[in-house]
C-alpha cells in the first residue's frame, strides 16, 4: 500500500513540473509584455532581468503555500487516501486546462484554476464521504472552508475592476503631465518620476513581498527579525528610498545619459518576475509540496490510508528552500524556452498596441454597443467642458508623427515606455499587496486588465479599433469565467471518477492528461507553422522582390488548394463518404482563412513596392481579389455536396457520375497546368491555359444540357437537379476565378520586371 502512495506522490511531482512549465507559458505575458511591447531593450536583457526576478520571487513564496493545504477545505475532515485523491485531481485539470489555454494563445489565471480545481475535487469528494456516511448535503459546510474561498475569489474579481480603474487613472495623469513628446519633461521631472516608481517597487516587492519570504525570520539583531525591522522602519524606508533612488536616477541622466524609462521598465520587469514567482508558484507547486508532507506524515504514522486524520495540514510548513530555488530554475528555463509564451504574449500586447494593424478579435453586438454610446457620452462631455480645457487635454494627448521610414517598420514598438512604466509601477504594486496580505492574487488577471486599463487611458482604442479591441479584452475576461467553471467542473469529475472506481482511474487519468499535452502540442505546432506563414510582412526590409516571391506563392498555394478541394469533394461525393468531403471542407476553410489573411496584408504589401509603382499595386490588389474570389466559388461549389451526403439524399444516377469523372480530369490537367507555368513563371503558356478553360466551360454546358434531357425523361428529382446545377455554374466561377488569378499574376510580375 505504502509504494502505491509513493507512486502517487512521484506522479504528483511530475505533474507539478509538467504544470510548472505550462503554467509559466501562460504566465509569461505577466511580466514580459510591457518590456517586449515598448522594446526597452534586447530581448536576451528582457530575459536574463526576468529570469533573475523569478529566481529571486521563488524563495519569497514559502508563506503562500498554505493556500493549497487549507485555504480552500478543512483537512482535518479528510483521511489521507482522500486527500490525495483531491491532489491528484487538481494537478491532472490543471495540466490539461493551463495547457488548452496556452495552445489557444489565450492568458487565463493559474490563481483561478487553482482554486476552482480545489474546491471542485474537495466538493465532489466530500459529497461522496458524505454519501456513503448517510449523511446530510448540510454537512458539507464542514469540509469546505467558504469563508476563505470566498474571500479569495472576491478578492480575484475586485482586482480586475481595479487594476483596470487605477492603471486607467496612473496612465491619465502622466500622459498629461509627460505628453507623447515626453523627451522634454524628463529632463525637468524624469529624476523624481524614476525615485517614486522604483521606491514604490522596492517598498511593495522587496520589503512588503519579504514578509511572507523564507527569510523573514532572520535575525539581524538580538531578538529583531528581517520582518520585525522592516515594520518598525516602514516610513523611515520609504522615504529614504524615495530620496535615495531619485539621487541615482538624476547620477544616471545627467552624467551617463541613461534612459531613466527603459532603467524603470527593466526594474520593473524584475519586480513583477519576482512578485509572480512570489504568488503564483504556490499554483504549480503547492499542490505536490502538500501531497508529499502528507505522506511523509502517514508513512511515519503505522495507521492506515482510510483512517490517519490530515489535520496536521492545518498547522503551518516550512517549504525548503532548495524545493523553492529548483521549481525557479525550471520556469525560467520555461521562460526562455516556451514558444507558447510567446503566443500569449503576442495576445496581449496585440490588444494594447498605439496603432492600428490587424485586429485577432472581430466585433461583437456588446463592444460596438458600447463605443457608440461611449462616443456619444464624450460628444456631450466635450459641449459642457471649457473649450480651453478640451483643447489642453488634446494638445497633451496629440501622438507623435512618424516618418515614412517608420511607418513601415513592423517592428516598432507597440506603445511607449511612458505606458510600459505604468503597466509594470501599478500592477508591482497591486500584486505585492496582494501577496503581502497572503491573498493568492490572480497576476493574469492584474497585469491584463492594468495594461487594458493603461492603453483605454492612452487613446490606443480609437474609432478604428476600439470595437475589437473590447471584443478582445471581453473574450479573454469570458475565458476567465470559463476557466473557474471548467476548472471546477473537471476536477470533480476527476475526483468522484478516482474516489469511486479506485487505483485503476489514477493511471487512466494520467494517460488522458498525457494525451492531452501531446495532442494540444501537435495542434499548436500547425498553429504556429500557419502562422509564421501568415505574418509575412512584419519583418523588416521586405523589398519589391519578396513581395513579387510572396504574390506568386499564394497564386501557387490557391492552385493547389482549388484542386485538392475540388478532387477530394467528388471521390468523397462518388463513394458518399462524409469523412472525405469533410476534409476538402477543412482545405477549403484553411484557403479561406489564408486567403483572407493575404488580402488584408494588401496594405502593408504595396507600402513596399516601389513608390510610384500604382500600375504594379493594382495587378497585386487584382492577384488578391482573385485569390479570395477563388476560395469563395470552390466553397460554394463543395458545401452544397457535403450538406446532400450529410443528409444521406440520393447518389447521383450512374450517367452524372460518368460525366463528372470525365470532367474532373480534364479539370485536374488545367490545375496542372496552371501551376507548372506560375511556378516556372512560363506566361507564354498562359493563352493555351485560357483554351483549355475555354473547353472545359463547353464541356459544363454540354453537361448542363444532358440534365436538361433527364429531367425532361424525368430521370432525376429536383433535389439532384437543383445540386447538379449548382455544382455545374459555381465550377464555372472557379474556372473563371482561377484563370483570372493567373492572368493578374502575370500582369503583376510583367509590370514589376519593367519597373524595376
Amino acid at each position: 500500500m505504502e509504494s502505491f502512495y509513493l507512486i502517487l506522490v512521484v506522479v504528483l511531482f511530475a505533474l507539478a513540473i509538467s504544470d510548472l512549465i505550462v503554467g509559466v507559458s501562460n504566465d509569461a505575458v505577466n511580466f514580459l509584455n510591457s518590456a517586449i511591447g515598448s522594446k526597452a531593450a534586447p530581448k536576451w536583457l528582457i530575459f536574463l532581468v526576468a529570469s533573475l526576478g523569478v529566481l529571486v520571487g521563488a524563495t519569497f513564496s514559502s508563506g503562500m503555500m498554505e493556500v493549497a493545504r487549507k485555504g480552500i477545505f478543512h483537512p482535518d475532515m479528510f483521511y489521507f487516501s482522500e486527500i490525495m485523491t483531491i491532489f491528484l485531481a487538481v494537478m491532472i485539470t490543471d495540466v490539461i486546462l493551463l495547457d488548452m489555454f496556452n495552445t489557444l494563445g489565450l492568458p487565463t489565471s493559474t490563481t483561478v484554476s487553482i482554486v476552482f480545481e480545489l474546491l471542485g475535487s474537495a466538493v465532489a469528494v466530500s459529497i461522496i464521504k458524505i454519501k456513503s456516511m448517510s449523511g446530510e448535503m448540510s454537512e458539507l459546510a464542514q469540509y469546505i472552508n467558504s469563508d476563505k474561498a470566498l474571500a479569495i475569489i472576491s478578492g480575484i474579481l475586485l482586482s480586475v475592476i481595479i487594476a483596470f480603474a487605477v492603471g486607467a487613472a496612473v496612465q491619465y495623469i502622466s500622459r498629461l503631465v509627460f505628453t507623447f513628446q515626453y523627451d522634454k519633461k524628463l529632463k525637468y521631472y524624469g529624476s523624481i518620476f524614476g525615485g517614486l516608481a522604483i521606491a514604490a517597487i522596492t517598498y511593495f516587492i522587496l520589503i512588503k513581498g519579504m514578509k511572507g519570504s523564507s527569510f523573514a525570520a532572520i535575525e539581524v539583531a538580538d531578538g529583531v527579525t528581517i520582518k520585525k525591522w522592516v515594520g518598525d522602519n516602514t516610513i523611515k524606508l520609504i522615504f529614504f528610498s524615495f530620496l535615495g533612488w531619485t539621487l541615482v536616477m538624476e547620477v544616471l541622466k545627467s552624467l551617463f545619459k541613461v534612459n531613466i524609462l527603459k532603467l524603470i521598465v527593466l526594474v520593473g520587469t524584475f519586480a513583477l518576475a519576482m512578485a509572480f514567482a512570489g504568488n503564483d508558484l504556490v499554483n504549480f507547486i503547492g499542490v505536490p509540496l502538500a501531497g508529499f508532507k502528507s505522506f511523509q506524515a502517514w508513512a511515519a504514522s503505522g495507521v492506515g490510508p482510510d483512517a490517519f486524520s490530515m489535520a496536521m495540514l492545518k498547522g503551518k510548513v516550512g517549504t525548503p528552500t532548495y524545493m523553492l530555488l529548483i521549481s525557479g530554475l525550471v520556469m525560467i528555463i520555461t521562460l526562455i524556452a516556451s514558444r507558447k509564451a510567446r503566443s500569449v504574449v503576442a495576445t496581449t500586447i496585440n490588444l494594447s498596441r498605439q496603432d492600428e494593424g490587424d485586429e485577432r478579435f472581430g466585433s461583437n453586438f456588446i463592444s460596438r454597443l458600447l463605443v457608440r454610446n461611449t462616443m456619444s457620452f464624450n460628444k456631450r462631455l466635450r459641449k459642457v467642458m471649457p473649450a480651453v480645457v478640451v483643447s489642453g487635454i488634446e494638445r497633451r494627448f496629440e501622438p507623435v508623427q512618424l516618418t515614412q521610414e517608420q511607418e513601415e517598420d513592423e517592428d516598432r514598438p507597440a506603445f511607449d515606455l511612458i505606458r510600459a512604466a505604468c503597466n509594470l509601477v501599478v500592477a508591482s504594486i497591486l500584486i505585492s499587496i496582494g501577496t503581502s496580505l497572503k491573498l493568492p492574487l490572480s497576476t493574469t488577471y492584474v497585469t491584463f486588465m492594468v495594461a487594458m486599463g493603461t492603453s483605454l487611458a492612452d487613446r490606443a482604442w480609437d474609432r478604428e479599433s476600439a470595437v475589437y479591441r473590447i471584443s478582445g479584452v471581453f473574450t479573454v475576461v469570458g475565458g476567465w469565467f470559463m476557466t473557474a467553471f471548467v476548472a471546477f467542473s473537471v476536477a470533480a469529475i476527476v475526483a468522484s471518477a478516482i474516489a469511486l472506481g479506485g487505483k485503476f482511474m489514477v493511471f487512466v487519468f494520467v494517460g488522458i492528461a498525457i494525451f492531452m499535452v501531446i495532442r494540444t502540442h501537435i495542434i499548436f505546432k500547425k498553429k504556429e507553422n500557419g502562422a509564421e506563414e501568415d505574418d509575412e510582412f512584419t519583418e523588416p526590409n521586405i523589398n519589391t522582390q519578396k513581395v513579387l516571391e510572396r504574390s506568386q506563392r499564394h497564386s501557387i498555394s490557391g492552385f493547389i488548394y482549388a484542386s485538392k478541394a475540388f478532387e477530394l469533394a467528388l471521390n468523397g461525393f462518388f463513394a458518399e463518404d462524409r469523412s472525405t468531403i469533410k476534409e476538402a471542407l477543412a482545405e477549403i476553410d484553411e484557403f479561406n482563412v489564408k486567403s483572407k489573411k493575404h488580402k488584408n496584408n494588401i496594405y502593408k504589401a504595396i507600402q513596399r513596392l516601389q513608390a510610384d509603382s500604382v500600375e504594379t499595386g493594382h495587378y497585386y490588389v487584382q492577384v488578391h481579389d482573385y485569390l479570395r474570389e477563388l476560395s469563395h466559388s470552390i466553397s460554394y461549389t463543395v458545401r452544397p455536396i457535403y450538406h446532400h451526403v450529410d443528409n444521406n439524399h440520393k447518389p447521383l444516377a450512374e450517367a452524372q457520375i460518368e460525366e463528372l469523372k470525365g470532367f474532373a480530369t480534364d479539370l485536374s490537367a488545367f490545375f496542372n497546368e496552371g501551376l507548372h507555368m506560375l511556378k516556372e513563371e512560363k506566361f507564354e503558356a498562359c493563352q493555351e491555359l485560357i483554351n483549355k478553360q475555354a473547353g472545359l466551360l463547353e464541356k459544363l454546358d454540354t453537361m448542363e444540357r444532358a440534365q436538361i434531357k433527364r429531367i425532361k425523361k424525368k430521370e432525376v428529382n429536383t433535389r439532384n437537379s437543383i445540386l447538379y446545377f449548382n455544382l455545374i455554374s459555381e465550377t464555372k466561377n472557379v474556372l473563371l476565378n482561377a484563370i483570372n488569378l493567373a492572368k493578374s499574376q502575370r500582369d503583376f510580375v510583367q509590370h514589376t520586371t519593367e519597373e524595376s
